[in-house]
């Protein structure tokens, strides 16, 4: 009979890795970082645990977005908040989102792939996203992911 393997605390070991998003796709550099928080990269996978890893993007600024209408994505996508307020729908595209607020992409498209319950939650708080090259991680000397 074989026994299903469970981590335990003291056996996780999370590490950093740097993610250099320059020049990247935004769903398969997302879908990457996704399994990288959910540790599906680890031989020690098990749903439901935390056995993945923090990760830090940097140049989120720099990213790129392709398809059939790459070149009109940029104005015509768009993304909403809502204030709770009656009339209180705001929307922005994801040109002027990546000018503004260039960590917000990446987070929205990362959350997208996660679960969306307290477990997920808990994964976001392991992504660091920074729109330039400069971040205040290096104490924890993340290692660079191809």
């Amino acid at each position: 009979m074989y026994k299903s393997y469970y981590p335990k605390a003291a056996e996780i070991q999370p590490q950093w890795l740097l993610v250099d998003a320059a020049g990247q796709n935004l769903g398969r550099l997302a879908s990457r970082i996704a399994a990288l928080l959910l540790g599906k990269h680890k031989p020690t996978f098990t749903p439901g645990v935390g056995v993945g890893d923090y990760v830090v993007v940097i140049n989120a600024r720099h990213i790129t977005v392709t398809g059939t209408r790459s070149s009109t994505k940029l104005t015509e996508k768009m993304y909403y908040r809502h204030s709770g307020y009656p009339g209180g729908l705001k929307s922005i595209n994801l040109r002027d989102l990546l000018e503004k607020y260039p960590d917000r992409v990446i987070r929205a498209a990362v959350w997208g792939m996660l679960p969306h319950n307290k477990f997920g939650r808990q994964l976001m708080k392991r992504l660091k996203v920074y729109g330039e090259a400069e971040h205040p991680h290096t104490a924890q000397n993340p290692q660079k992911v191809a």
